[in-house]
């Protein structure tokens, strides 16, 4: 009886020792697949900053035109007030 508990303490004992920890593969396996995941966030971080830049600068372009062109539009008009006032001369076309 000695033996066969003898036996199954060292098979316990081997069993506990191999399954203590993952292996040396699965540890490599895993500091890939966190730097490749880190990579691909940093990366869609990259293209959202760029996309987001993108369109900050369209609107910053549309508000600048639209601000030229009523702008453009209310020299104009005072424009023709003076010239109905007859405070300055019509202009040759």
């Amino acid at each position: 009886m000695k033996k066969v508990l003898s036996i199954v303490a060292i098979a316990s004992l081997a069993i506990a020792t191999v399954a203590c920890g993952p292996s040396k593969a699965d540890l490599e396996a895993k500091a890939k697949l966190q730097a490749d995941s880190t990579a691909a966030a940093m990366a869609a971080d990259s293209a959202k900053a760029a996309t987001d830049a993108a369109a900050a600068q369209a609107t910053a372009d549309s508000v600048a035109k639209v601000a030229a062109e009523a702008s453009a539009a209310a020299a104009l008009v005072a424009h023709e007030d003076s010239v109905k006032k007859k405070l300055i001369k019509p202009t040759k076309k």
